[in-house]
């Protein structure tokens, strides 16, 4: 399987690939790279409807540049904890967040939470943020205010009574229970709607099959989660960064 980053020819034929209406999986295959590539670079370059191989592969050479200007600025970059792969960390750190993209998530909030979950602490301050990110810290607020509505980070205040971003083991319980919340809100706002345009017409009966199956829908997502919360909710233990796990042989 070839490495490197991809080249111009490659990103023509993913271009040809999408207008073709191929599967991620299907290009990556003809090019012999993996799907999460393929996913990544398409994504990150305006998505499926309007990628562009001649601007996906400039924007690339002007990405690189300005990771070549700012590493000498950055030298937590290369410092990693419990022995991570400084590169590896990053690159999955662009995994995540083009995934988060993909399901709907804006770029900037996508970011920010990806940042947030791939800390061990899970916790940041907006000047951390800012840090890590190099953007505004009105791009900052901005994301964790959209996140908060969402239900997946919390606020809390430190010893110092600075303001930290949080994200937890709860993070995506209370996200499907928000989800849940503002679907049962859309069942109650379609049935309004059956009342207005008047039982039994054509566009009565489309809105209350709406409000039924997203009521059954939103029942599910809450049910679902309340279920996975009981039984899946444990708090891993903490690996040393200091020592390796021991490699001791159980009794015999």
């Amino acid at each position: 399987m070839p490495g490197g980053r991809l080249t111009q020819p490659e990103r023509q034929q993913i271009a040809l690939g999408l207008a073709d209406g191929l599967a991620y999986a299907e290009i990556a295959r003809r090019l012999d790279r993996p799907t999460s590539t393929i996913t990544r670079e398409v994504m990150r370059n305006g998505g499926p409807t309007a990628y562009r191989a001649d601007l996906a592969h400039r924007a690339t050479e002007r990405r690189a540049q300005r990771r070549r200007r700012t590493a000498p600025r950055e030298p937590q970059a290369s410092a990693q904890p419990y022995g991570r792969d400084a590169e590896a960390v990053r690159e999955y750190e662009e995994l995540f967040t083009t995934v988060m993209m993909a399901s709907g998530m804006p770029k900037m909030m996508a970011r920010v939470m990806s940042c947030l979950t791939l800390t061990d602490s899970g916790r940041l301050t907006a000047s951390e943020l800012v840090q890590r990110l190099q953007v505004s810290p009105a791009s900052i607020s901005k994301a964790i205010s959209f996140l908060e509505t969402q239900g997946m980070v919390r606020r809390e205040r430190d010893e110092r009574r600075r303001e930290r971003y949080v994200v937890d083991d709860d993070i995506w319980y209370q996200s499907m229970m928000a989800s849940a919340r503002s679907t049962a809100q859309l069942v109650d706002t379609a049935r309004q709607g059956v009342g207005v345009l008047g039982p039994g017409t054509p566009a009565a009966i489309r809105m209350e099959n709406i409000a039924r199956f997203l009521d059954f829908v939103s029942e599910s997502i809450a049910r679902a989660a309340e279920q996975a919360r009981e039984v899946l909710h444990t708090k891993p233990e903490t690996p040393s960064e200091s020592k390796p796990a021991a490699s001791g042989s159980g009794p015999g």
